[in-house]
């Protein structure tokens, strides 16, 4: 049987470094579902696989896109689905490895089918973003679709821009497209995802902060700082980066302001986790390899 394996969990968990060993044992490739670590220019910022990581196994979808680029979760369901049909020729495996949930999801369960946004509404809605802020988005989202906006995270500006992209191009709110139900797959999906305790994750996140700072972060987000305004860029390492750079924040201020956003970050992606019953939770590679053995 053809098997997907899914290895997720929160940021700084060691999804790479698992991934990278079970890929070895099942002798597969490997899919990033990192929403940030498909733009190149950024590897520092988004932790993306090292060029030694990815000459040990095969990665997919790192480092593929210029910051510029628009991409969905819609887009990667249908690239991945491709992608998958052409891996399981070659092996009974392919191992999926990453932190963005509705990525995760968009392969594991489907997404609704959304029209397709046009250059025009894509440009009204960013138009609008950088003449009313995110607070103008969102009082707008609240008049076009309430029942999204009591749900939606209000923090998350491209979600909210995303939904009135579809509610502009559509005529129809956010919510008539949400349908919430499963696709069928033709391959079974193991979704493992990396499991410790909550202050040993705190402590590596910190300790991954400071590495990306001597690995040359600043230097890395000096070189785009002429982007800003790209959606590419709004995450969590890249942001307080450019409040250092305006002089908002010191060096220490910022690496401070960085650890405690991803950890605010991890958070969520524990909480997401945490409601999905598909989920094994499993400390390293070898007691995934070990699940996969028996079931």
């Amino acid at each position: 049987m053809k098997t997907l394996v899914v290895i997720t969990g929160p940021t700084a968990s060691g999804k790479t470094k698992a991934s990278i060993e079970v890929a070895k044992a099942l002798k597969c490739e490997i899919i990033s579902a990192d929403s940030r670590q498909m733009y190149h220019d950024i590897p520092i910022a988004t932790a993306a696989p090292t060029k030694e990581e990815r000459a040990a196994v095969a990665h997919h979808f790192v480092g593929t896109l210029p910051l510029e680029a628009y991409y969905s979760a819609a887009c990667f369901e249908e690239e991945v689905m491709d992608l998958l049909s052409n891996l399981f020729k070659q092996s009974d495996y392919a191992v999926m490895c990453g932190g963005s949930m509705l990525y995760v999801d968009a392969v594991t369960r489907g997404i609704d089918d959304m029209p397709t946004i046009s250059d025009e509404v894509r440009t009204q809605v960013w138009e609008m973003l950088q003449a009313e802020g995110a607070d103008g988005l969102l009082a707008r989202l609240k008049l076009s679709d309430p029942e999204y906006y009591e749900i939606v995270d209000r923090k998350n500006t491209k979600r909210v821009a995303h939904a009135l992209e579809i509610i502009y191009e559509s005529g129809q709110t956010y919510t008539s497209f949400r349908k919430g139900s499963a696709k069928e797959r033709d391959f079974r999906i193991l979704k493992f995802a990396i499991d410790m305790p909550r202050e040993v994750l705190f402590e590596r996140i910190s300790t991954r902060v400071s590495a990306m700072i001597d690995s040359g972060l600043e230097p890395e987000i000096k070189n785009v700082e002429q982007l800003r305004g790209l959606n590419s860029l709004n995450t969590v390492g890249v942001k307080e980066m450019f409040d250092y750079f305006d002089g908002k924040l010191t060096l220490q201020e910022a690496k401070e302001k960085i650890a405690r956003n991803t950890r605010v970050f991890a958070k969520k992606q524990l909480t997401w986790l945490k409601k999905d019953q598909d989920v094994i939770w499993c400390r390293d590679a070898s007691e995934i390899l070990s699940h996969i053995q028996n079931i």
